[in-house]
């Protein structure tokens, strides 16, 4: 279990503050306007109405004692900046911040944050890829190089196992796990015979998964 200060609680902190209960973590909700703060109360172990831009405020909370510290701010960049700098300056072990742009990423990283996320660009790239295909069920990008997909099992697979079709050597995927009915299977033998209706977890490199997913 983790410590977590989440600064924000519009629709991107208010989700995450759900999460992170679910996950059993410990969190302290900031944001600046009362209603959004009493909404958040039943989602996390104790908030506070407060300007994350306020020195004085953020000195308050003590920031160093925290895990995690998530800057949620996404709809004033200045605020999001100043959260994100005064934490540091604060002692903030690890600081997360969210960012809209690529420009916005510079300024944040620059002035304290330790890593940036981008929720809108990332979702928008899962809904691409999930969408696009008849055949893609998930998508998760590891790196700019390797990703893991869940996709159906091509037609011309079925009643064929892993060893019979030479997956690692024809194709260059893995197969993590194949998932049936709802239940999951996780890392197939060699002697797994493929059915219709399953769908496989596969991880790769994304060239070699862009060929594979065209013959799927």
């Amino acid at each position: 279990m983790k410590s977590v200060l989440l600064i924000g609680l519009g629709r991107f902190g208010r989700h995450m503050a759900q999460k992170l209960q679910e996950l059993h973590h410990e969190v302290l909700a900031v944001d600046k306007e009362e209603q959004r703060v009493n909404d958040a109360l039943p989602y996390v172990t104790n908030a506070q109405i407060g300007d994350a831009t306020n020195e004085a405020f953020i000195a308050s909370l003590g920031v160093r004692n925290f895990d995690l510290c998530v800057v949620a701010i996404g709809d004033d960049f200045q605020s999001s900046l100043e959260a994100t700098a005064l934490l540091k300056e604060n002692g903030a072990p690890f600081v997360v911040s969210r960012a809209a742009r690529d420009v916005h990423a510079k300024f944040l990283l620059r002035n304290g944050a330790d890593d940036v996320i981008y929720p809108e660009r990332q979702m928008a790239s899962w809904a691409a890829v999930r969408y696009s295909s008849g055949h893609i069920f998930d998508y998760v990008e590891l790196t700019p190089e390797y990703s893991i997909f869940e996709t159906a099992v091509p037609e011309s697979w079925v009643g064929k196992t892993v060893v019979d079709l030479e997956v690692r050597q024809k194709y260059r995927i893995n197969i993590l796990a194949i998932q049936r009915g709802g239940k999951l299977e996780p890392l197939p033998g060699p002697g797994h015979c493929f059915q219709a209706h399953e769908t496989m977890f596969i991880l790769g490199d994304n060239r070699d998964m862009k060929k594979f997913l065209r013959l799927s």
